[in-house]
């Protein structure tokens, strides 16, 4: 019987899970409650956020990763009224949108996606990191990008996620001797609704990103929630500082393009 068909990996333990009130952080929301995790479902979108928790038996809070002051609040109400928090997952970001040239990505647009997806980030590991080291023990997972980790258009999403990486590696040198890990995953093209929005404005070609990759396909949310939940798990007890792509081999495909693509099967 496989840990995920117990249900004991988690047990106990209280995680909470930022943006999981959709794609990402919702199938990684799912995955932890089915591993025993009691699960805090952390979403700007509170109704939305209270519908995951009915379905998975969890906790709904409403938090706006970019208030540092409502994340504070909230991490030590937590704290009070569930316990110590040893397992945090970051996936409450944005999407930058259509890839245009710098001269056409508005400010206003940049500054947002800095906010939500780094800085959020950052202030979120901050609040619960620090009770977590204070504590002596927990587990971090940031959600970055394949697009930190490559050259592509998207002049404010890329660079912010390539950030979450050093900040990963920054924090988990910082609380390793703690007794907190930090890592991430770098998801390739994912199919989440809002990828799907981009997709129906004409901003995004689905068929482009799936020949991108090597294995052909698109990542689905249960995919990266599968690698999230390998990295909290004691499994991982000796991996910290990493970023593991969850990319369907998009970054090694990239450059059979010159050559006509990824070999199709005849």
């Amino acid at each position: 019987m496989t840990a995920i068909q117990s249900g004991i990996e988690f047990k106990g333990r209280i995680a909470v899970v930022t943006g999981a009130a959709s794609g990402i952080g919702k199938a990684c929301a799912e995955l932890l409650a089915k591993e025993g995790a009691k699960v805090v479902v952390a979403d700007v979108n509170i109704e939305a956020a209270m519908e995951v928790a009915q379905e998975i038996g969890g906790y709904a809070y409403a938090m706006n990763v970019s208030d540092d002051l409502e994340v504070e609040r909230l991490a030590a109400r937590i704290e009070l009224e569930l316990g110590a928090v040893s397992l945090l997952v970051n996936s409450a970001g944005v999407i930058q949108g259509a890839a245009v040239a710098p001269s056409e990505l508005p400010m206003t647009t940049y500054d947002r996606v800095f906010q939500i997806n780094l800085r959020g980030t950052y202030v979120t590991c901050k609040a619960f990191g620090s009770q977590m080291a204070k504590h002596g023990s927990g587990s971090i997972l940031n959600i970055a990008s394949i697009s930190g980790m490559q050259s592509t258009p998207l002049h404010a999403y890329g660079p912010m996620k390539a950030a979450v990486i050093q900040l990963t590696e920054n924090l988990a040198t910082e609380w390793g001797r703690f007794g907190v890990r930090v890592n991430c995953v770098s998801p390739g093209p994912v199919l989440t609704p809002g990828l799907q929005q981009s997709v129906d404005a004409g901003q995004r070609n689905l068929q482009s990103m799936e020949e991108s990759t090597a294995i052909g396909r698109m990542v689905l949310p249960e995919d990266v929630a599968f690698a999230v939940a390998f990295l909290l798990s004691d499994r991982a007890a000796a991996i910290t500082g990493v970023n593991l792509p969850v990319d369907n081999g998009w970054l090694i495909a990239g450059s059979w393009s010159m050559f006509g693509g990824v070999r199709k099967v005849p």
